[in-house]
C-alpha cells in the first residue's frame, strides 16, 4: 500500500494529497479511512468528474502550497513509482530546484514486466517531445518529480494548455524556460499494480501537436 510505504519513510511533517475524479473504485472512501489511521495527514480533493490529469496535478500543487509545503512531490498512486526514492530526491534538492525521476538517464530503466508496446510508445513520445519542444531533460513524460516550493510557485500553470499526457512535458518546458536547476535522478519504473495504461499513439500525437503550437507561440512572443 502506497500510504503505508510513504509514512514508513519517517519523514517529518509529511502529508499526502490525493486528487480523486469521482473514481468508481471507491478511492475517496479509502483515503478517508486512511486519513483517520494516519492522524489526518492525508488530504482528499474530490472532483465531480474527470477533467484531465493536468488539472488534477494543478489542484494538488495549489493545495500543497496553501498548506505551506517546503517541498512538493508528484507521483503515481499505482505503485509504478517507488516511494523509497523520496529521501534521495530530497538530498538532490539541496543543489537543485527540480528533481526528475528518470527512466532514460544513466542508471534508470523499467522493470521486466513492463509491456513492450507501452515501453516503445513511451520512448517514442519522449524522443518526439525532446525534438519538437527542445527539451534537455531525457524523461520529459515522467510523473515522478520533486520541486522546491518556490520553484513550483514560479510556474504559471494558468497558461498551460495540456490537460492530459502532454502536461508533464509542459512542466519540464516551463522549468527549462525559467532557468530552474533541474537534475534527473535514475529510477526503475515498475509496472502498475492495478489498472491499465491509457497511453496510445493518438494521445501522443495530440500531445506533440499541442506542444509544437506551444513552442511556436513562445517563439512568436
Amino acid at each position: 500500500m502506497l500510504a503505508e510505504r510513504l509514512f514508513s519513510l519517517g519523514l517529518p511533517d509529511m502529508r499526502i494529497i490525493v486528487v480523486d475524479d469521482n473514481s468508481p473504485d471507491g478511492t475517496a472512501d479509502v483515503v478517508r479511512n486512511l486519513s483517520e489511521r494516519y492522524d489526518h495527514r492525508l488530504d482528499l480533493i474530490e472532483r465531480p468528474e474527470k477533467n484531465g490529469l493536468g488539472t488534477a496535478y494543478k489542484e494538488g500543487f495549489r493545495r500543497a502550497i496553501e498548506q505551506g509545503a517546503d517541498y512538493v512531490f508528484q507521483m503515481d498512486a499505482d505503485l509504478s513509482h517507488a516511494p523509497e526514492y523520496i529521501p534521495e530526491f530530497l538530498m538532490a534538492l539541496d543543489n537543485a530546484d527540480v528533481v526528475v525521476g528518470s527512466r532514460y538517464t544513466d542508471g534508470g530503466g523499467v522493470d521486466k514486466e513492463w509491456r513492450f508496446r507501452r515501453h516503445a510508445l513511451s520512448a517514442l513520445a519522449n524522443f518526439g517531445i525532446r525534438a519538437i519542444v527542445g527539451l534537455t531533460v531525457k524523461d520529459s513524460t515522467t510523473g515522478f518529480k520533486a520541486f522546491r516550493a518556490e520553484a513550483l510557485e514560479a510556474i504559471d500553470f494558468d497558461k498551460f494548455r495540456c490537460k492530459g499526457f502532454g502536461f508533464q512535458a509542459e512542466v519540464a518546458f516551463a522549468c527549462q524556460r525559467r532557468g530552474h536547476r533541474v537534475v534527473e535522478f535514475p529510477i526503475t519504473f515498475y509496472d502498475r499494480a492495478k489498472g491499465e495504461s491509457k497511453l496510445s499513439l493518438g494521445i501522443i500525437l495530440e500531445a506533440l501537436w499541442r506542444l509544437f503550437l506551444l513552442r511556436w507561440q513562445k517563439k512568436m512572443s
